[in-house]
């Protein structure tokens, strides 16, 4: 009689990176590339100006940015297809120095994050990583649609009536396009179509040319004409650190979500020492210094399909060819198209499933608090640094509170010797949470002479518990009473012994 075994099905095999030699050698795969990083340049044009005003310096400052970011980290960087340019985040940080002491103490600041940004991508800052949340990732990634579509707002108001029916058109595009076909993106489409159609109607619609004046000439080299001095290191110290800081976060992040995405993983560290070499050479020509655009990249990773460096890579030479050569071409695209790419972008981007009825009930509140805790700081501050911050923060109060309740304490009397011991069981991990409740749960004053406090189910995390165990056996002698602590394993007996009765009556 035949035996058949059941032989389950492959597991599905997670996305293949696909390196740049094999995509150079796939023509179809090379055309996604080539046109994911032309739409991600369309896309980066307007933004790079509209960060330049925020900063308060010239269109070109933040357009060069955008171009030498993109290449440059294209070459360096750890996170294949994650687009860096000239950003919000950045911006943001930069702008009161700006105000206060000119464009050449910017670019000092660049390059200065920058080598704050290698030395600690090379000290395993990128580690850090592993103790943000999901509920804080997915916290992220929803803030930052919220923002994304909240930044198109303002193209829609107080405009001519023709950007609405444009807008709508643009958006039947983006969404129903790859419906059909995705052999062509359909961002690029809908700039392509909705530039057509304004241009050979004459529509008097708000363009990309309003937004500013573009660059006519290519970047050169640059030495800002600063004093080299203490003083100019203290004016410029705060912004550059801050800049390294939220520059690393931002671009941390969207590297794991890229990685996320496409089912790949990324080096963290190269991503992070790789964004400060773009930033120093971003400073010597003149840019605003910058860092991942998640926008861009979901554009690029999403929206394109593109997968390697080279979309990156062309993003950046296509924006210098369109601002330096094709600007008269580029000025006449109509916001109403790039608004409806962003606001496609900005409905991809956000993980609808975090806010199903169904998924809230199932999730744990707290998890559900973290991520609301996270989309609010955001949005409110408009700073993705700030409302991650919040969220790991809340993350870590709602965990702390949560483990310290899961440390018990179970008294049992015996008599042996002719006298009576009492013993208290401490099951749980102690530190500061739990550890600042474990010096009520004696009963020092109707306990026997003999007392005996059993760890061997507990392990000691910190100096906080260590302090309470010398304020528990004080109290016993205290009392005239004989404590006695066992169980404790080598780690905590090394911890106690370093440790024990050095902590001073404070704690």
């Amino acid at each position: 009689m035949a035996v058949t075994t059941a032989v389950p099905a492959p597991a599905p095999t997670p996305e293949k990176r696909q390196s740049v030699r094999a995509t150079l050698a796939s023509p179809r795969r090379l055309k996604t590339e080539v046109l994911g990083g032309l739409v991600v340049a369309l896309a980066l044009i307007p933004e790079a100006i509209a960060f330049s005003i925020i900063v308060g310096v010239d269109p070109r400052i933040g357009l060069f940015a955008s171009f030498t970011m993109a290449v440059t980290i294209s070459i360096v960087g750890g996170r294949p297809a994650m687009i860096s340019a000239a950003t919000g985040a950045v911006a943001l940080v930069m702008a009161p120095l700006v105000a206060s002491h000119g464009v050449d103490y910017l670019i000092a600041a660049v390059i200065l994050a920058g080598i704050f940004q290698i030395i600690l991508g090379l000290s395993g800052v990128a580690k850090l990583m592993r103790f943000i949340p999901r509920s804080v990732m997915v916290g992220f990634v929803n803030a930052l649609a919220i923002l994304i579509f909240m930044s198109q707002v303002p193209e829609l108001l107080g405009v001519p009536w023709l950007v609405y029916p444009l807008a709508a058109l643009g958006l039947v595009i983006v969404f129903g396009l790859p419906k059909l076909t995705t052999a062509v993106p359909a961002p690029l489409v809908a700039i392509v179509v909705l530039t057509l159609i304004t241009v050979l109607a004459a529509v008097a619609v708000p363009t990309v040319g309003d937004k500013g004046a573009l660059p006519d000439s290519l970047p050169s080299l640059l030495i800002p004409s600063i004093p080299f001095t203490v003083e100019t290191l203290q004016i410029i110290f705060p912004f550059a650190l801050a800049m390294a800081f939220v520059g690393l976060l931002e671009s941390l992040m969207t590297a794991k979500l890229v990685d996320d995405i496409t089912d790949t993983r990324s080096p963290k560290s190269r991503e992070a020492w790789g964004q400060g070499v773009a930033n120093i050479v971003t400073g010597f020509f003149g840019g605003m210094g910058g860092c991942a655009m998640i926008g861009q990249t979901m554009i690029n990773v999403k929206a394109s399909g593109a997968r390697t460096r080279i979309s990156t890579f062309l993003a950046g030479v296509f924006l210098l060819i369109l601002v330096a050569v094709l600007g008269g071409i580029v000025s006449l695209i109509p916001m109403a198209a790039l608004v409806a790419v962003m606001i496609f972008v900005s409905v991809a981007t956000f993980d609808w499933h975090s806010i199903r009825p169904r998924t809230l009930k199932m999730m744990p509140k707290s998890e559900t608090a973290v991520m609301v805790a996270t989309v609010i700081g955001t949005v409110a501050t408009h700073n993705l640094a700030v409302g991650v911050g919040v969220g790991v923060l809340v993350a870590m109060v709602l965990f702390a509170r949560r483990v310290a309740h899961f440390v018990t304490v179970e008294r049992t009397v015996s008599t042996a010797g002719g006298h009576d011991t009492a013993t208290y069981t401490v099951t749980g991990e102690l530190f500061f949470a739990s550890s600042n409740e474990l010096y009520t749960q004696f009963d020092y004053a109707l306990d026997p002479e003999f007392v005996v406090i059993d760890l061997h189910a507990s392990h000691l995390w910190d100096a906080s518990t260590v302090a309470a165990l010398d304020a528990i056996t004080e109290k016993y002698r205290h009392h005239g009473k004989d404590v006695k602590i066992v169980g404790l394993n080598d780690a905590s007996v090394r911890m106690r012994e370093r440790l024990g009765g050095k902590l001073g009556a404070g704690h």
